[in-house]
C-alpha cells in the first residue's frame, strides 16, 4: 500500500491509523512547499490535489473518512467498526461533524481562499477561527464518550481523526485544557505508540 501525506495535515489521522492496524504501507510525502500536490503525477493519484491518497491492490481511495473506514476493515481485531446499525450510524455522526464542521473551522485560518475573494474576508474568517474550533472542541467534549476513545471504550476510526485535528488547537488560540475529557483523549492518544511512530516519520512535528 502506498501511502501520500504531507507533515502536519489531516493526513496525520491517516498515518495513525496505518500505525495502528499494522498493516504495511510505503509513506511518500507530498512536498506541499513545492507545489507537488497540483504535479500531473500527483493529480493523477488525487485530482482534488489533496491529502491523504491512499493506493491499494484494489484501486485508490482519497478523503480521510473513507480511508479511516476502509483501513479499519481490514484490522478487525485491532480497530473497532460497530456492526449494529444504530452504533454505526453514531460513530458516522461524529465522523462526518469532524469533516464538514471541525476541520472546515481550522481551513478558514489560512484557507479562506476557497470561500471568498477578498483579503478583508480572509483576514475576518481567520478572526473567527479561535471561537469557532472552541465551539466544536466544546460540541465533542459535551456530545462523545471520551471514555476513553471517543465512543467508549474501543478504538474507532474516529479517534486518529479527533487526535489529528486537535493537534491544530494550539496554534488557532484555543486552550484544549478547557475542555477536560478532549484533553484526556488528547494525551492518552498521543502517548500511544502508534503516535510515536508517526512523530518519528516527522509527519506529525
Amino acid at each position: 500500500m502506498k501511502f501520500y501525506y504531507a507533515p502536519k495535515t489531516i493526513s496525520v489521522a491517516t498515518a495513525v491509523m496505518l500505525e495502528e492496524t499494522g498493516l504495511s504501507y510505503e509513506g511518500i510525502k507530498v512536498d506541499f512547499a513545492n507545489q507537488e500536490q497540483t504535479s500531473p503525477e500527483y493529480l493523477a493519484i488525487n485530482p482534488k490535489g489533496r491529502v491523504p491518497s491512499i493506493v491499494t491492490d484494489a484501486g485508490i481511495l482519497t478523503e480521510t473518512g473513507a480511508i479511516l473506514e476502509y483501513l479499519a476493515t481490514q484490522a478487525p481485531d485491532k480497530v473497532t467498526l460497530p456492526t449494529d446499525p444504530w452504533a454505526a450510524a453514531q460513530l458516522r455522526s461524529v465522523m462526518y461533524y469532524l469533516a464538514s464542521t471541525f476541520h472546515v473551522n481550522h481551513g478558514h485560518l489560512r484557507r479562506g481562499h476557497r470561500w471568498a475573494n477578498e483579503e478583508s474576508s480572509f483576514r475576518d474568517m481567520a478572526a473567527k477561527v479561535p471561537e469557532t474550533m472552541a465551539a466544536s472542541a466544546r460540541f465533542i467534549e459535551e456530545n462523545c464518550a471520551l471514555s476513553p476513545f471517543v465512543m467508549g471504550g474501543a478504538l474507532t476510526p474516529a479517534d486518529p481523526w479527533l487526535f489529528a485535528i486537535c493537534t491544530w488547537l494550539d496554534g488557532d488560540g484555543v486552550d484544549i485544557r478547557n475542555t477536560p475529557k478532549l484533553a484526556a483523549h488528547f494525551d492518552m492518544m498521543n502517548a500511544r505508540p502508534s503516535v510515536a511512530a508517526v512523530r518519528k516519520m516527522g509527519i506529525l512535528d
